[in-house]
């Protein structure tokens, strides 16, 4: 028994200590330090790695002012060599600055659409491309004069789906689809020519059959694209919504005079971050919550309701993605005592897209877990063996007894 509980302790041992010589990176430290951007660099835990578009620092707003003019007429401000046609979606790579948390927090990038966000397009102005003709299910309004006494041709008239507008039973109907407006008050002056003398006639287009047909909400497919049903498809995948309503707007300009629409995101579906929770040898839990623009560490904890009982509140870190390629992780170290315990703020960081917030198991309980992995098929091996070699001398001492007793009850009969 000496032996076994000695060789039990040895494996413990060399265990404890491949653990720590097989761990990758740097160790990181039992006090973390809120990194920060200095000359266009990230000061990360475990190395330096170059700042990308991941980190998207709102700038100062008197760099805002140095890098952007005011067009004459305009009310919006755009970085020198933009478009003033394009809305001012876009200023340019971010300043460097400390990296934003709780009470510092920064404003989030113009949002890029991508599959499979909700927009809602409203038309504002959608007049059709002259010379327009007539389509069945369209209202006009048709004024005629010297009509028949008691029968006056004044009012909204509805084009039938044959294509005919219906002007009463003594006037009977005309056929105006495909016309303009003039050809259809030059066609219906000819045909109550017939009947009336010398009749004027005054049309008016009061409603298009396809004036609202783009308004509603809009799924973005995965090929980028939306549907404007009978107006095509438009490719809006990496756009801004001022680029969004730019290229809409043009697309529409095909079939409408001078066409203003107003763009949104219904639903923002695209943009996530994710919290990974280590289950201390017995796999991971991963949860994906959508990105609102404001959250932090302790905000991505609560959503999962709390840590786990397995998870150690000393190895928690965000980790935000870097380029292919890149060979260094960007681990931002998490002092959760200092969060919760003390209202620290310097490591309870602004979370952004793609952010994965890692927790760790604790070593002991991993260590644990690890063991009984190992162990444990040793111990129902020699349990099964001790459990069929004691049921054998047990078998052994009942055929013994039962002669014993066997002779002894001959004896007795005698």
């Amino acid at each position: 028994m000496i032996i076994r509980g000695q060789r039990k302790l040895l494996l413990a041992l060399l265990a404890v200590l491949g653990t720590c010589l097989g761990s990758t990176g740097c160790q990181l430290p039992t006090s973390p330090v809120t990194p920060t951007i200095t000359g266009g660099e990230v000061g990360c835990v475990r190395c330096k790695v170059q700042q990308t578009a991941n980190y998207p620092y709102a700038p100062a707003p008197a760099a805002i002012a140095q890098l952007s003019y005011t067009p004459p007429g305009d009310g919006h401000s755009y970085p020198p060599g933009v478009d003033a046609l394009m809305p001012p979606d876009d200023h340019g790579p971010p300043s460097p600055g400390p990296l934003p948390v709780e009470l510092t927090p920064s404003s989030h990038p113009p949002y890029t659409v991508a599959p499979p966000d909700i927009l809602y397009i409203d038309t504002l102005r959608l007049i059709p491309r002259p010379p327009y003709r007539i389509e069945p299910l369209e209202q006009l309004q048709i004024i005629v004069t010297n009509t028949l006494p008691n029968q006056p041709v004044q009012g909204i008239y509805v084009v039938s789906p044959d294509g005919t507008v219906n002007l009463g039973f003594a006037y009977g109907a005309v056929r105006i689809v495909g016309m303009t407006v003039e050809e259809a008050q030059a066609e219906i002056r000819r045909h109550l020519g017939t009947i009336l003398r010398d009749p004027q006639v005054s049309i008016t287009l009061l409603q298009y059959r396809g004036l609202q047909q783009t308004r509603g909400q809009h799924l973005v497919r995965q090929d980028g694209t939306i549907s404007l049903g009978t107006y095509g498809c438009v490719y809006v995948a990496g756009l801004t919504l001022g680029q969004l309503k730019c290229v809409i707007e043009q697309h529409l300009s095909k079939y409408f005079l001078n066409p203003q629409i107003s763009v949104d995101v219904a639903a923002y579906n695209s943009k996530v971050y994710y919290v990974i929770t280590d289950g201390g040898g017995f796999g991971q839990a991963i949860y994906r919550f959508p990105i609102t623009g404001n959250e932090t560490v302790l905000d991505a904890i609560a959503n999962i309701q709390g840590l786990p009982p397995v998870a150690s509140k000393r190895r928690i870190q965000v980790a935000r993605p870097a380029p292919c390629g890149n060979g260094c992780f960007q681990v931002l170290p998490v002092d959760w005592r200092a969060i919760t315990e003390g209202g620290a703020t310097c490591t309870n960081y602004q979370l952004f897209p793609g952010d994965r917030v890692f927790v760790h198991a604790d070593r002991l309980i991993a260590l644990d877990n690890w063991l009984s992995k190992i162990f444990a098929p040793i111990e129902r091996t020699l349990g099964l063996v001790l459990l069929g070699s004691s049921t054998v001398n047990s078998l052994r001492n009942n055929n013994n007894n039962n002669g014993t007793n066997s002779g002894a009850f001959i004896g007795v009969v005698r």
